[in-house]
């Protein structure tokens, strides 16, 4: 039972790394989008951030697996984090044909839902620790 409970708990720790990283990202990747405009380092580093943004989603598939697998809990996240996988590869066709008017909306979305899907993850675990001291 302990080995299961340690399992668990390192699977959920490497999930919210992944989503906590993806989020990291995608908020780069607005950073950077700023930066195209304004200085000519700025194509580069959303070149950059763009594979980075893109391996964070596959990360986080291959986390969502590895926490479910061992506890044979819901597949859920894997459902999530690969509906994501699907819109980043979305999102890097449309950079690539430089389609603005739907690479910005989608990235804004991506964002959203990754700060949904860390919430999500992370405040389960905060509700445990906060208390009225009652």
């Amino acid at each position: 039972m302990a080995a299961t409970t340690t399992a668990q708990h390192r699977g959920l720790t490497f999930v919210q790394v992944a989503i906590a990283l993806q989020t990291l990202a995608i908020f780069f990747q607005a950073v950077t989008a700023g930066l195209l405009l304004s200085t000519s380092h700025g194509e580069v580093l959303h070149g950059v951030g763009a594979r980075v943004m893109y391996g964070a989603s596959m990360v986080y598939v291959l986390a969502a697996v590895l926490a479910w697998r061992p506890g044979g809990g819901s597949p859920r996240p894997i459902l999530y984090s690969s509906g994501f996988l699907v819109l980043a590869s979305v999102q890097v066709v449309l950079g690539i044909a430089h389609i603005p008017s739907l690479h910005v909306p989608l990235g804004v979305l991506m964002f959203g839902l990754s700060v949904l899907a860390l919430g999500q993850v992370v405040a389960p675990r905060w509700s445990g620790r906060t208390g009225t001291g009652s």
